[in-house]
């Protein structure tokens, strides 16, 4: 996953890119590797689930 995406700046499935207030927001993510330090991820998706699904598939 991008940087864009772990960010929430792009989509996490389709990769396209999310504007401000736009997509929808799948809340903070937090991951504790068992190697490393614990981090934080805030991934988006679009909000019009067929046309990401159509780009996802291309």
């Amino acid at each position: 996953m991008s940087e864009r995406q772990q960010r929430g700046w792009c989509c996490v499935w389709c990769r396209e890119r999310l504007g401000v207030d736009l997509g929808t927001d799948l809340g903070e993510q937090r991951v504790s590797p068992p190697d490393g330090a614990a981090y934080s991820w805030f991934p988006r998706e679009c909000a019009d689930a067929a046309a990401c699904a159509d780009r996802a598939a291309r």
